[in-house]
């Protein structure tokens, strides 16, 4: 592999005046933006700072750019290709709220009920505030119930590393999310946990979109796997996305390259397709998902349209709308690396741009705006505003710390002269 120099990234000075989709002259993927656009990316690959580097945009209902860089599998040979398969990683939460949302449409629960009134097992839950002084933890009732809206926002308080005090020695021993678990019984482990603060209290990733997963099974009396074929991946013809990848695919799998932090030489391990490839039971809710860009494009413009797609509606527009819409209070001022996405809040299982960039350092986009990203550094955004979708993969761990996304972002975005 080659050694990561430094990259010349884009810099684009974003004022927030984004053309409206009442206002809007030009489009801003014109011949200009396609080239600095092919730069961006291609000069990632030529760095070496990633193996293979593919992006897709849709503005105005149609396609105005794709194009692929470099190798999805360099010791195969394998080129990046329109039908690369890659792992989305947590891309795949925001799949699972609309299949829960689609529920919440069909009046099966309220997004303030208590988690516990539809998996009982969270009926008696402790929050962890300390240890006395035989160094056995101080456990107390949580100040007010976990509700599914602090699933959907990540405030719920459920325990999300080994490393944390106190709560992450117990996580670990629990291993909720071995992929021998069935869903059932993950979330049944995460239910025996205590909590790590008081729901509502902080904004912390983790799995609570897993326990939206099981929510779906519950309510809606199916496997959450089948669930999101009936009513998501089936009726939007993403036939490609999917936790396990069948043999006869495997040849376009995308590999998963680690970026060495000293050196930037990027390697692989040995079982980055296991999850994807051998029998496992799990079926997480927050992770697990592969796909391919136009099928993951095809979700991005449903939600772009409002809920429909080639006339065919999975959520309502006010469903739409309301999961794009904040429902971080100010008051909620603990939220871990959030802030590193810009001036954002956090909807129903999607961050949401409250404010335009406030320097140049921070990434380009348009107020309105909803996204999410993987932790291979894949990435997509719905704009709103501009009526554009964007879709960016790649397979680079740890998550983008070479500036992928904000070159890309910037490069779609930048003023013309």
């Amino acid at each position: 592999m080659k050694n990561t120099v430094k990259i010349a990234c884009l810099i684009v000075v974003s004022t927030g005046l984004q053309p409206t989709k009442s206002n809007a002259q030009r489009n801003l993927i014109d011949s200009t933006a396609i080239a600095r656009i092919n730069a961006t990316l291609d000069s990632f690959v030529e760095a070496g700072a990633v193996s293979g580097v593919s992006a897709l945009v849709y503005e105005k209902e149609k396609e105005a750019y794709f194009n692929a860089f470099g190798m999805a599998d360099e010791e195969s040979g394998l080129p990046m290709e329109r039908d690369t398969i890659v792992q989305i990683f947590s891309m795949t939460k925001p799949v699972t709220g609309v299949a829960l949302m689609t529920l919440h449409e069909q009046g099966k629960f309220n997004l303030d009920d208590p988690v516990s009134k539809f998996i009982t097992s969270f009926s008696n839950l402790k929050v962890a505030t300390g240890t006395d002084d035989d160094g056995n933890l101080v456990l107390v009732a949580p100040k007010r119930p976990m509700t599914i809206r602090n699933l959907t926002r990540h405030t719920s308080g459920l325990a999300n590393s080994n490393g944390l005090p106190l709560v992450g020695p117990l996580l670990e021993k629990a291993d909720p999310m071995n992929p021998g678990n069935t869903l059932a019984q993950a979330v049944s482990r995460y239910s025996q946990l205590p909590l790590w603060f008081h729901p509502g209290e902080q904004w912390a990733y983790g799995p609570s979109v897993d326990i939206q997963a099981r929510l779906v099974e519950r309510l809606s009396g199916m496997k959450f796997s089948e669930y999101l074929i009936e009513h998501i991946l089936g009726p939007l013809k993403m036939t490609e996305t999917r936790y396990h990848v069948p043999e006869a695919d495997r040849d376009r799998m995308a590999g998963v390259y680690w970026r060495d932090e000293d050196t930037g030489e990027l390697s692989r391990k040995a079982d980055e397709h296991d999850f994807n490839t051998k029998p496992v039971q799990l079926t997480p809710g927050g992770w697990g998902l592969t796909s391919t860009i136009d099928d993951y494009m095809r979700f991005a413009r449903m939600l772009q349209n409002e809920g429909e797609l080639d006339g065919v509606r999975i959520l309502e527009p006010d469903t739409v709308r309301l999961m794009a819409t904040n429902h971080l209070s100010d008051d909620i001022t603990e939220r871990s690396w959030l802030p590193s996405k810009g001036q954002v809040g956090f909807g129903l299982d999607f961050a949401v741009r409250t404010h335009p960039p406030a320097s140049d350092e921070e990434s380009a986009g348009a107020v309105g705006e909803f996204f999410w990203d993987g932790a291979a550094s894949t990435m997509f955004w719905i704009d709103p505003k501009n009526d554009l979708t964007a879709v960016l993969f790649v397979q680079l761990r740890p998550f983008d710390k070479v500036g992928l996304h904000k070159a890309f972002r910037d490069a779609v975005y930048r003023p013309r002269n």
